[in-house]
């Protein structure tokens, strides 16, 4: 930066009480960073989670952020201080050049041949996995889609069957791991989020470090056994903590993002029943699809995104400038932590008319309101730290709903409405109370 350069940028301010507004954000996130913005600008300065962070807002601040051209932002040191102690080395965590090196080895199981092999096994597991809802006593959709997408996991990316009992003791494990790192109190406290969470590690290690060696030996086209197998152009191969911190991360992202999308998707379409029956007519008329079938699913592709733009399922961004740099006009320190949020950026009305309407035609050719401008719609983040599994994920939120809609029609209590909170902890705490109702297709 040069001296004039210097002198006119600003110093971010911001409320004293971060772990305040911190809690007024989880209740409500539009309106809390609308206040917070106009207040203090288009960077605010919030002390939460033992540190400073600086909250950038803006479609332009998001682009220099994530698409991070300069280098100046580093995602590991920022997610670390978050989840670290959860998944740690996960590829998420890595940056530049140590983050190239496993995204090229780990990128060979997220081709288009593996994506169709994975979902020719999804398929059969879908159905029977659907065809178990109906007995149901009293369904939530969220728990349903958690532990269905967790066996779909198991089954594509690890190659190792399970009894149910170890099944569910693997799904909470994930599911305590990932709520930790939301914990306020950050320390192994009895009892506290964080203290399960650092359970949950061990659990999640010992079980991949147990099959780990048979992997090795067998092999398979699971990625758990490409991972032991994987050499770099250089030969290079990842050691067995490689191979086990990269599981425990793909696994998490592999279910957990996917269960946020699919449950939004499910309390859309039935708070909007004329949406479900129009995609239901859709899966109903193209039958049993394959790989490219489920693709062209168009109007069920457009309630996805519209589903993902409304509840973003990473709704913040954190990195760590690894340099002093400016942000919207702000000096922003080396070390400071920065974020910016998909999930607010969604509801921008200057890109989004009518933000918080449900309307998956934003998405049809003739609007594409997610063109506005290249960050306009970023679920998946951007730049080189863009989520690798973003195509799975897509494949298998589809594969799902088009069996879904062809076997059950599902409302939801009267007057029941999602509480948006969600930008901080995105699921529903009552796990999305549903009627079903079988039919024909």
């Amino acid at each position: 930066m040069t001296a004039t350069a210097e002198t006119s940028l600003r110093t971010a301010r911001g409320p004293r009480l971060g772990v305040v507004h911190l809690l007024r954000l989880r209740k409500r996130p539009i309106e809390h960073n609308d206040f917070l913005r106009a207040t203090y600008g288009d960077v605010v300065r919030l002390h939460v989670f033992g540190t400073t962070l600086y909250a950038a807002y803006g479609l332009d601040a998001a682009e220099q952020v994530l698409i991070n051209r300069e280098r100046i932002f580093a995602n590991g040191p920022a997610w670390s201080h978050f989840i670290g102690p959860f998944f740690r080395r996960g590829l998420m965590l890595l940056d530049f050049d140590e983050h190239l090196h496993h995204r090229r080895i780990l990128q060979h199981a997220f081709t288009n041949d593996a994506l169709r092999r994975y979902h020719a096994v999804m398929v059969p597991h879908i159905r029977s996995g659907l065809a178990a809802w109906e007995s149901v006593p009293q369904p939530r959709m969220h728990q349903l889609f958690k532990e269905l997408t967790l066996d779909l996991a198991l089954e594509t990316f690890v190659g190792v069957d399970l009894t149910r009992a170890e099944q569910d003791r693997i799904n909470q494990a994930f599911i305590d791991a990932v709520r930790a790192g939301t914990s306020i109190v950050r320390k192994p406290v009895p009892g506290t989020p964080w203290a399960r969470g650092l359970a949950a590690r061990k659990v999640l290690e010992e079980f991949f470090f147990t099959h780990l060696p048979e992997k090795r030996r067998r092999g398979g086209d699971d990625l758990f056994a490409q991972l032991c197998i994987a050499r770099s152009e250089e030969g290079d191969e990842f050691s067995d903590e490689d191979i086990v911190n990269h599981m425990i991360f793909l696994l998490m992202a592999a279910h957990d993002t996917s269960t946020i999308t699919m449950s939004a998707m499910a309390y859309f379409l039935a708070r909007h029943p004329e949406w479900q029956e129009a995609a239901r007519e859709e899966s109903i008329a193209a039958g049993t699809v394959d790989y490219d079938g489920v693709l062209g699913l168009d109007l069920l592709d457009r309630v996805m995104k519209e589903s993902m733009r409304l509840c973003s399922p990473v709704p913040s961004l954190p990195r760590v400038a690894v340099r002093e740099t400016s942000l919207n006009g702000h000096r922003i320190p080396a070390g400071a932590f920065v974020a910016v949020s998909p999930y607010y950026n969604h509801h921008d009305p200057a890109y989004w008319p009518d933000p918080t309407r449900f309307d998956p035609d934003r998405f049809s050719p003739e609007r594409r309101e997610d063109h506005s401008h290249r960050m306009a719609f970023e679920p998946f983040g951007g730049g080189v730290h863009k989520c690798i599994g973003m195509h799975f994920a897509g494949v298998q939120v589809r594969a799902i709903f088009h069996e879904l809609l062809r076997s059950y029609r599902w409302s939801v209590p009267a007057g029941y409405e999602w509480p948006l909170d969600l930008a901080a902890l995105p699921f529903p705490r009552d796990r999305l109370p549903v009627r079903l109702e079988r039919i024909d297709s």
